[in-house]
């Protein structure tokens, strides 16, 4: 009878008829007892620490006390302990077909590294979810699980509580940065071609990674002074604490990633001239024209851009200078807020103007809860924070003696469903009324740029809303060697979505760099 060393994945290499019970397997790995066991007890050890989700209740990292976290932009949620972390990532059904990778737009491996988290072996659990994402922890904090792989998690569906993925997630990346498990950016050999990536955003930063780890130099050009895009001035500290973007800025540098901050296209340097001095360029711009709200008394001091009040308090975050709050012009502290729109751009907003100190914090939104774009997970966060939301309201303009003091209120019901399948807003007449507010944020959503006009150059094609047309695999525009990926190319979307263009982007540009340097060659 010869010993047989079984991997620790458990995967038996007979197929069930070929097994007999003369058949046993050595499993250093799984037992504390050494020795021999029959397949049942192996396959009993592989599966004792999964499929718990029938005995052990879904459970979220402690969430800290709304009245004690509304006082600060620190992250809400505390960190699982190693025991809770193998505890919920043994819910895991481990099933044939999972929905949780499908839905997930990296297509992570989640239940295999759910698995290897149950089992304690978090260094391989963490090198696996590396493997498809480049910005693990990030995706953890931010990403709306409830919408994608917890959403479609299949023991949410057959109603004992999905597994809490994200939280996961996040316990795993962290616990590699603490362990120092995040090995920095060593190409094997370096090569000599150059790109150029116009945003430092996250589809910009993850196409930089794939393609500094292949050796390639990379340039990456950003309006801003701190990269990261919408990751450092968009998302408030509460949901994305901003140390965790400057260490994988840090690492990208360090990698050999050099970065052109404070750098306009188009001002400081042409994009024409970004093409001459690279082999291959990348748009990763994102979109940041805020959609306006054309209504009497818009134009009254008090009304401001989404995007305007979040960047302001995340720069008071870092200790910048920022005269426009320190006025009190993007400050919501002592006022009657009042924000308009339902993505998660709003939930950013109301949330952070409960921590400014607001007097009262309320969002319009023009359909139901249940119809509302934004994280229902967020917007629970923000109810238990004290945001009051006023559904099935629109705003009809605004009444103002100089600043705003109040949003004119239309009521709307919920009628036949629309090209989208969503109902759409029906007005009720006579039923208007004033909101009061001292402070009104339009977080309408965003548009692209005309980047062709911005840019002044030729031949980039774009779409009837603005975006850069781009080849749905390959990220190709219609100018040779330029590559568009992320928000420029999407709409505004999610920070997953951009990562997975950026790296899908890089390897199209290895492509294309290796077929121009064989051309050349001949």
């Amino acid at each position: 009878m010869g010993q047989k060393l079984c991997p620790s994945s458990v995967k038996a290499e007979k197929t069930a008829k070929q097994v007999t019970n003369t058949d046993f397997y050595f499993v250093p790995r799984e037992s504390s007892k050494i020795g021999l066991f029959s397949l049942s007890e192996v396959m009993h050890m592989a599966t004792n620490r999964m499929l718990k989700f029938v005995t052990v209740s879904r459970e979220m990292p402690e969430k800290r006390d709304a009245n004690v976290r509304s006082q600060d932009f620190s992250e809400i949620y505390r960190e699982y302990a190693a025991v809770k972390a193998a505890e919920q990532a043994g819910r895991c059904s481990q099933c044939g077909v999972p929905y949780c990778q499908t839905h997930c737009p990296l297509h992570n491996n989640i239940p295999d590294w759910l698995r290897l988290t149950a089992e304690g072996r978090l260094q391989e659990a963490y090198e696996l979810s590396q493997a498809t994402n480049t910005f693990p922890e990030i995706c953890g904090r931010i990403c709306p699980q409830d919408r994608l792989c917890e959403g479609n998690c299949v023991i949410e569906i057959s109603g004992h509580g999905t597994v809490t993925i994200g939280a996961i997630e996040k316990y795993l990346t962290d616990t590699a940065w603490d362990s120092g498990w995040v090995k920095p950016i060593k190409p094997r050999e370096d090569r000599p071609e150059s790109v150029g990536i116009i945003g430092a955003g996250p589809g910009g930063l993850a196409a930089a990674d794939v393609l500094r780890r292949q050796g390639v130099q990379v340039t990456v050009y950003d309006r801003y002074d701190r990269s990261g895009g919408l990751m450092t001035y968009g998302i408030p500290g509460f949901k994305l604490e901003k140390d965790i973007v400057m260490q994988r800025n840090k690492q990208l540098q360090d990698g050999g990633v050099e970065f052109e901050l404070n750098c306009n296209v188009g001002e400081d340097i042409s994009f024409d001239a970004i093409r001459g001095k690279h082999d291959a360029v990348i748009i990763a711009t994102g979109v940041y024209k805020s959609r306006d709200l054309q209504a009497p008394g818009s134009g009254a001091s008090g009304i401001v851009k989404a995007i305007d009040y979040l960047t302001a308090s995340n720069r008071k975050s870092f200790g910048d200078e920022v005269p426009e709050f320190d006025s009190g012009e993007l400050d919501a502290k002592g006022k009657r807020v009042v924000v308009i729109g339902g993505g998660d751009t709003a939930m950013d907003c109301v949330r952070t103007a409960i921590r400014q100190g607001a007097q009262s914090v309320k969002c319009l939104y023009r359909r139901d809860r249940a119809n509302m774009p934004g994280s229902q997970r967020e917007v629970a966060n923000a109810e238990e924070e004290g945001v009051e939301f006023v559904w099935l309201t629109a705003p009809k303009g605004f009444t103002a003696d100089g600043s705003v003091e109040g949003v004119m209120v239309q009521k709307m019901r919920l009628g036949a469903p629309d090209a989208s399948g969503r109902q759409a807003p029906e007005l009720i007449e006579g039923a208007d009324y004033v909101e009061d507010a001292d402070l009104v944020i339009k977080a309408l959503g965003f548009e692209a740029e005309d980047l062709p006009k911005l840019w002044n150059t030729e031949g980039l094609e774009v779409t009837r809303w603005g975006t850069v047309k781009a080849d749905f695999r390959s990220h190709a525009t219609s100018l040779p060697g330029v590559f568009a990926v992320g928000d420029i190319v999407r709409g505004a979307s999610l920070v997953v979505w951009a990562i997975r263009d950026g790296r899908e982007a890089a390897e199209s540009v290895l492509d294309y760099l290796s077929e121009t340097q064989a051309v050349a060659a001949e």
